[in-house]
């Protein structure tokens, strides 16, 4: 049996590669689907900028430039 808390944290980094694979792809509808609802930290999103803009993706550069941070 599984508890809730580890079934949230791998559905959360299952979620967090599939960001990744979107953002690595191109692939702005996918992105915007798998955003998260709730703030994410700050080195998570400078990650995910960084990400983008190996592909210099401007789009999607600027939707992840919204996403809220925690502190």
């Amino acid at each position: 049996m599984t508890s809730n808390k580890h079934d949230k944290t791998e559905h959360g980094i299952m979620d967090f590669a599939a960001l990744k694979t979107a953002i690595a792809n191109g692939e702005e509808q996918s992105v915007r689907e798998l955003l998260p609802s709730e703030p994410i930290q700050e080195l998570e999103k400078g990650y995910l900028i960084d990400l983008a803009e190996l592909n210099n993706d401007r789009t999607i550069i600027e939707i992840l430039q919204g996403i809220p941070t925690t502190r």
